[in-house]
């Protein structure tokens, strides 16, 4: 089973990006989870979201997991958040910031000693140059195609232009651009 867990707070499309990655995972016929624990149910108030993926019928509901991924993606986050907690020696980070993947370790103890397993894209100036605002779930989801090698880009693409379809184009085409970007971009 892979599980993943998202660190964002409310607003910035966490439960949104969880659920389009549900939706692209049940094309492949996986059995999948997407779901969020809100703490304050106001705009930016911090939440996580989960998603668990598996060949077999998922009976867990419950919000303990010993991530495989960790995406986080406000980067506030990343510094006041325990973004470690059940972690596992081949938990991988990807992590929205400005810095470099040398800056933000620095800053956060926990994630010395895991340097091959952290991963930076900063979704948030991608959300803004490709979408026109701070949305960085999309670019988010680009990130995660690449490290995770789940899906090729262009399946994914194409199954979350279906999972968007009921917005405008424009707004489909700003986010396969943010999408691609981040996938281009993470490292």
């Amino acid at each position: 089973m892979v599980e993943i867990r998202w660190h964002s707070r409310a607003g910035q499309g966490a439960v949104s990006g969880a659920k389009g990655l549900g939706d692209v995972v049940a094309t492949t016929g996986k059995e999948v989870q997407a779901f969020a624990l809100y703490g304050s149910a106001k705009r930016g108030a911090a939440l996580r979201a989960y998603n668990r993926i598996d060949d077999e019928r998922i009976l867990n509901h419950a919000k303990f997991m010993y991530p495989d991924f960790v995406l986080v993606i406000d980067p506030a986050l990343a510094m006041s958040d325990n973004i470690t907690m059940n972690d596992k020696e081949s938990t991988k980070y990807i992590v929205t910031t400005h810095l470099s993947k040398e800056e933000l370790i620095n800053n956060i103890p926990a994630l010395q000693g895991k340097e091959d397993r952290v991963y930076v894209a900063d979704c948030i100036q991608i959300s803004l140059d490709t979408i026109g605002r701070s949305m960085p779930n999309a670019p988010m989801l680009g990130a995660f195609v690449k490290i995770s090698g789940m899906f090729e880009l262009d399946y994914f693409l194409e199954n979350m232009k279906r999972v968007l379809q009921k917005f405008p184009q424009k707004i489909i085409d700003a986010n396969m651009e943010a999408i691609t970007r981040a996938y281009n971009e993470v490292n």
